[in-house]
């Protein structure tokens, strides 16, 4: 078997070639954002997300912490921290698991079966056991307002010049400086 670090190295690449937007940070691969689109056919659909990945010394053998930078509306995931309540990548994750797996697979049956008997959004669990209609419009809302490609941190402008783009420090709160000069330069 491989070293963890060829493994890692991999699977990196191998989630670069697919057809994920993959963002490293700090030039590194053991944190990045992928892109990801919600699920066709689930409320979720037409919302995209940018998920933070980091990935463990001890990858593939230990998992990867996982967590949503905008917001979702889903009992599984904490709405502040956008920590993902995932079985199978905080308790039965196995090195027979890459990365491709949790976009392709657990991540989508994430946003297709909530589970809301183990809530991290009591909110999210509660409407969706109470009323699964106003649940799904909630998710819809969030999406709209939450989860559109040109409101994503850093993201790639499209046709659109929308002046909406915020930040990875406003997004979150924090701001290492007041002189930072927000918008674009023109080429």
């Amino acid at each position: 078997m491989s070293s963890p670090s060829k493994r890692r190295d991999m699977d990196v690449m191998k989630l670069m070639m697919s057809d994920y937007t993959v963002e490293t940070i700090n030039d590194g691969i053991t944190e990045f954002n992928v892109e990801f689109h919600g699920p066709k056919e689930s409320p979720y659909e037409g919302g995209v997300w940018k998920i933070r990945v980091e990935l463990p010394d001890a990858y593939p053998y230990k998992s990867p912490s996982i967590g949503f930078l905008n917001k979702i509306f889903h009992p599984n995931v904490d709405e502040l921290s956008g920590s993902v309540c995932l079985d199978v990548i905080n308790q039965s994750w196995s090195p027979m698991f890459d990365l491709l797996n949790v976009f392709e697979v657990f991540l989508p049956q994430l946003l297709l079966y909530p589970n809301p008997s183990d809530p991290l959004n009591g909110d999210a669990a509660s409407l969706m056991m109470k009323d699964k209609n106003q649940y799904e419009q909630k998710v819809k809302e969030y999406c709209e307002r939450y989860a559109k490609k040109e409101n994503l941190v850093g993201a790639p402008k499209d046709e659109s010049d929308s002046d909406e783009e915020i930040s990875e420090e406003e997004y979150s709160g924090r701001s290492d400086s007041d002189d930072e000069v927000v918008g674009h330069a023109d080429p």
